[in-house]
């Protein structure tokens, strides 16, 4: 099969079949896209023509290049090839795989950065006012509380609740249905502070944000009534950290960290963390147990009279 042809096929098959995330998928065709380029330049037109000692010399000219890709990015890349002979083995169009000989690069494992329960009180309270003691009517201020304390109160990723509509979280219930990679959907717990946080939004602030634009069923709106977007967020975030205070670096994902971190110093089953997350393999959560494990080692150090 022509290259060309092979790279539109994988792609419309993680797009249509596996329901990967646009984020996923458009990192899939630079990749590939790249791989693709290599190749011609290298003579290789069709499928049959790529050869082990091919995908090998791409790999390593990859590795070599200057400045060295990051290990992340050289693993992608190689799981982005290694994906598409895959897919060209599985739907018969060639014998065998040429990429089975791939060795990935080890990457660094990075512990996350998990913000303290006081700092992340800080954080919420310079986001907005909080539900039922302050007087403030502000729409934005109001939308942003609502977004960090159910950022932190769920674990979700920013862009899952940037799809949620209002239909999802409207209502008396406490569980919250959240849409995940690849449109899995799980059910959050919603805590007490997120929920009246987010019924003070619904009340108060998001039909006059909604008067502003055109009628979108998004729970989260923007300054004129269009959905909130994920960059919009961000900046909320890093507002609020600003107001707070806080030297240390705040995105969206430092709320799912913190959720993890502290539900398991808290005593919560990794499993329960992992369902929670929506991680597909409990090894993706148990990084957060080198955390607990650092603060309990913290905590020794610091409590025990023969420690040191």
């Amino acid at each position: 099969m022509k290259l060309e042809r092979a790279i539109d096929a994988y792609l419309r098959h993680i797009t249509i079949e596996r329901g990967l995330s646009e984020h996923t998928i458009a990192a899939y065709r630079r990749d590939l896209g790249g791989y693709g380029e290599w190749l011609a330049a290298a003579g290789v037109e069709d499928t049959s023509d790529i050869t082990p000692a091919v995908v090998a010399q791409f790999a390593a000219e990859r590795a070599a290049a200057d400045p060295p890709p990051a290990a992340t990015s050289l693993a992608r890349l190689q799981s982005s090839v290694r994906g598409l002979h895959r897919f060209l083995v599985r739907e018969g169009i060639e014998v065998s795989d040429a990429s089975d000989r791939l060795t990935p690069p080890k990457t660094p494992q990075r512990l996350p950065k998990a913000l303290t329960i006081d700092q992340i009180a800080a954080l919420l309270d310079a986001a907005g006012p909080a539900p039922g003691i302050a007087t403030e009517t502000d729409a934005i201020r109001l939308r942003d509380r609502a977004l960090l304390e159910l950022l932190y109160a769920t674990g979700a990723r920013v862009s899952e609740l940037m799809q949620l509509d209002v239909d999802d979280i409207a209502g008396d219930t406490e569980l919250l249905r959240v849409r995940g990679k690849g449109q899995k959907e799980r059910i959050v717990p919603v805590g007490s502070y997120a929920r009246a946080a987010v019924d003070a939004y619904l009340a108060r602030s998001r039909p006059e944000l909604s008067r502003r634009g055109h009628a979108s069923p998004r729970l989260f709106l923007g300054a004129r009534g269009a959905p909130l977007s994920r960059q919009g967020a961000w900046l909320i975030i890093q507002a609020a950290a600003e107001r707070a205070g806080l030297q240390a670096h705040v995105s969206p994902h430092t709320f799912r960290h913190s959720f993890a971190t502290h539900l398991l110093q808290g005593g919560a089953d990794v499993r329960v963390v992992q369902e929670l997350l929506g991680h597909a393999s409990v090894a993706t959560t148990q990084i957060y147990t080198h955390v607990t494990v650092d603060a309990l080692r913290d905590v020794y150090l610091t409590s025990h009279p023969r420690a040191r």
